[in-house]
This record gives C-alpha cells, structure tokens and sequence, in this order.
C-alpha cells in the first residue's frame, strides 16, 4: 500500500507554516504535494530500464513557490483558464473581476487559489486540502468552499477529485497545472513526445486567446492528435497559440454524450527515448494542451533552466471563458449543487 509522509516545508511571508506531503508507492513512484496552492512539487517515475527521475517542472523549496511562477504544478481556481474582459453577468448582476492576462482574467485572477495555504488533512491513502474562499474573492460571488484530494495508487496513478459547494450562484473550473516532460525535467524539449488526444474538435480562439464560441473540427490540421504523433511535427504550423507559438488550445474530449461525466481516456503522451508514458483520464469536458511555450530559459528549477518547450500541460477542465458562451458546458454551480470532478495521471514504461 501506498506511503504518505508530512515533513514541514517552510514558512510563508505571514508566518503560517506549509508541509509536505510525500506520497510512495510500491514501484518507485514518487510524488511531492504542498498545502501552499496545492502544488505538485515532484513526480518521480521510473523509465524502462528502471531509473527513477522526476518528470514535473517545479522546485524544491517553499520560496521559489511563493514568488512568481508560471503556475507550475498548482491547482487552479476559483475559474481555470481565460474569463474575456475580466466580467460576466450570473443571475442579472455583473461582476468585475482583476485582469492579469491583457484585458482578461486568467486562472482566477492576480491571486488565485494557488496563491493560498489548504487547510490538509490525511487519511491511510489520500491527502484532501480545503480551502473556503469568501464572497467577493478576486470579485467572484459567494461563499465557497473548495476540496481536492490526491492520493496515489500501486498501478502508479496520481488520482485527483475536485470538490466545491457555494452559498450563491458562482461559477467554478478546478484543475491542476502541471508541467510534464517525460524524459525528465530539465531536459530540453518535449517536441520529441508522441501525443495522442480523444478529440475530434476544438475551440477555437481569436488573437487574445479567447473562445470565439466555435467548436472547430481538428480534421485535416495541425491541431489533431487522434493518430500519436510527435509534438513536434507540426507545431510550427500552429496558429492561435499565443505571441510565442506553439499549442496553446482547449480540445473538447470525445464523451459518451455531451452531458456525460463518466471518466474518459483524453490523452496519452509517450517519451520514445525513456519509454515513459502518461494516460490522462478525466470526467471534465475538456483538456488544454500548452507546450510552455512562454518559458525562455531565465526559471531554474528542479533538474535546471526552463527553456521554451521544455515541458506540455494537459490541463483537464471546462471550456475556457464559459460564462460567455451558453452552448458550452457550464461552469456555474447553485446552492444545494456539489461541483466535482476527477483526473487520473497513470504512468508505465515499456
């Protein structure tokens, strides 16, 4: 059976104190998870021929953490993703939120929930972290009260289940913002890794990054991943991903039915050299592919310098900006609602 182990990790700026959370399992997977954001701190993962190397960007220190990052190995929230113009109306009321993406809000605003020390508690097999956000938190509405639980199986899946409730109307997109690379991280690209993705489509964005409420069909274009194929292969061909380039899209998961939340198979992603590959489950709509393609080389962290490319997230959420478009799934939960989702990494090496 799975291990987990509490170590303290450190003090923040106000005094509080944050811990680490090492969890071991019986085929040398290690993963590394601190209450401060609900960080992903470290995945180690055996190759094929056995060796263990880690294969998250992130650090090993509660400093480098705190200050800033490009979300490495956080769990976002209230709202992951873009919200376009930092506003939206619920219940006949508009609501301003602070941008920090341009003219948009981004993965809950300047001090999203990554920014927080989790309230942790331990069973025999999983760490759940709760966090209460007040009303009015980064402008959203209402009282929420978040969970995420990890635990980590002997079939070396890292499970994650999001969990939220609200005493008014407010809309919640939870995931985890791990970057990956395979080979292990600080290696320095990913543009080698053969990708495959369950999707048959994606939304496409205009030149902010935001859904201009088309569902695109991947046919025939870079954007498809239904044969496995290297990152790399037609990533300069891509458009919409940001002033850097490369992918930086939300693909819709090929579900049972639209409102389907059974858990679905929505990627695989192999690293050809090591043997490493990762099956990313969800029971969320969709995944968002970004291949770090603002990272440049100036954050080290574990395993060294960060250069562009040097990692893929595969982010399982709700559509980005889903408060503006009715015909996506929505991401607005009511009172008496339990939101709740769950994300499976499952590691092997062949």
């Amino acid at each position: 059976m799975p291990t987990i182990i509490k170590t303290p990790y450190g003090l923040l700026p106000d005094g509080s104190h944050a811990d680490l959370f090492t969890f071991t399992n019986t085929r040398g997977v290690v993963a590394k998870i601190t209450n401060y954001g609900g960080h992903l701190t470290e995945l180690h993962v055996p190759d094929k021929s056995g060796r263990v190397a880690n294969v998250v960007l992130g650090f090993d220190n509660l400093a480098q953490f705190v200050a800033p990052h490009p979300s490495f190995g956080a769990t976002i929230g209230r709202v992951a993703n873009r919200i376009a113009r930092g506003t939206f109306t619920l219940s006949g009321k508009t609501y301003h939120l602070p941008t920090n993406a341009g003219t948009s809000t981004i993965h809950g605003g300047p001090k999203g929930f990554e920014k927080y020390l989790w309230h942790a508690s331990l069973s025999a097999d999983t760490l759940t972290l709760t966090l209460d956000s007040p009303d009015g938190d980064m402008g959203f509405p209402g009282n929420l009260r978040a969970t995420v639980s990890f635990s980590l199986s002997d079939t070396s899946e890292l499970i994650i289940t999001f969990a939220a409730t609200a005493d008014q109307p407010t809309p919640v997109n939870l995931c985890n913002h791990a970057y990956f690379n395979l080979a292990g991280a600080g290696n320095p690209s990913i543009l080698d890794h053969i990708l495959y993705l369950n999707a048959n489509a994606y939304t496409s964005t205009d030149a902010q990054q935001i859904p201009t409420g088309q569902i695109a069909s991947v046919a025939g274009t870079p954007m498809d991943f239904n044969t496995p194929t290297a990152i790399g292969a037609r990533i300069a061909q891509v458009l919409g991903g940001g002033a850097a380039g490369g992918y930086d899209h939300n693909y819709v998961v090929n579900h049972p039915s639209p409102n389907s939340r059974d858990l679905v198979l929505a990627a695989t992603v192999t690293d050809p050299k090591s043997g490493r590959s990762m099956d990313v489950l969800t029971t969320q709509p969709g995944v968002q592919l970004y291949t770090a393609n603002n990272l440049n080389g100036k954050i080290a962290g574990n395993g060294g310098a960060y250069p562009k490319q040097s990692a893929l997230c595969l982010e399982t959420q709700h559509f980005p900006d889903s408060v503006h478009h009715a015909h996506f799934p929505t991401t607005v939960i009511h009172p008496g609602q339990t939101y709740r989702e769950r994300a499976i990494y499952r590691f092997r090496a062949t």
